[in-house]
């Protein structure tokens, strides 16, 4: 049962989250250490958002839309990458929980997308299998980036290249998860589900939300 507090569509979730965005980037020039608040009910959960994020340590989610215990269903892999582990977390959140809200979080300065933009300047770079696989999901967004880029014949400006790739990959994370999974599309057809893409900036603590 949703709870009177509870956002009841996505985009109100989604309003909520911004609001605490703007809350966090102004408690970060204040001295006063933040305070969380434990729930009332340990044994419950009922999340107003599933967030889809890196595992960067610099991403602490909860901390980043200044929200409390229970309140985000949070799904960490490098590069915030699509597979079916984190397609079926979500599908699990959506229909257990019906939380109707989705966002695919990506950040300034990757260092999976980094990874991926490394590999495609330098086709020697070896990484481990494991590894190997989080960038290969990574590489189709990088692709056309890179053609674009080195299609005049100069140097690749690799910061650049990174800093477009990073959001391309979020873009193809949110498409995947539109169109990857038949629970998934059918709560986005039905309006049930809301899935948006988001770039975290370290410098910053903005989280800017992309026309995905």
């Amino acid at each position: 049962m949703i709870s009177p507090t509870r956002p009841k569509t996505g985009a109100e979730a989604l309003a909520l989250l911004k609001e605490g965005n703007i809350r966090y980037m102004d408690s970060l020039t204040n001295p006063d250490p933040m305070t969380r608040k434990r729930p009332a009910l340990v044994k419950d959960q009922n999340p107003l958002a599933i967030i889809l994020g890196c595992s960067d340590a610099r991403v602490p989610v909860e901390i980043v839309f200044d929200q409390g215990l229970g309140e985000l269903f949070v799904i960490r892999v490098a590069g915030n990458v699509v597979a079916p582990s984190q397609i079926g977390s979500i599908e699990f959140a959506a229909e257990k929980f019906d939380t109707q809200l989705v966002v695919v979080l990506g950040h300034s300065h990757c260092g999976a997308v980094t990874a991926c933009v490394e590999a495609m300047i330098d086709p020697d770079k070896y990484y481990s299998p494991n590894l190997q696989s989080i960038v290969d999901r990574i590489r189709p967004s990088v692709y056309n980036l890179h053609e674009l880029a080195t299609a005049n014949g100069h140097d690749v400006d690799a910061d650049e290249l990174i800093n477009r790739s990073i959001r391309a990959n979020v873009r193809m994370s949110v498409s995947q998860l539109k169109h990857g999974s038949r629970a998934l599309e059918d709560l986005t057809s039905s309006g049930q589900l809301l899935i948006v893409g988001a770039e975290y900036d370290l410098e910053t603590g903005k989280v800017s939300f992309l026309d995905t």
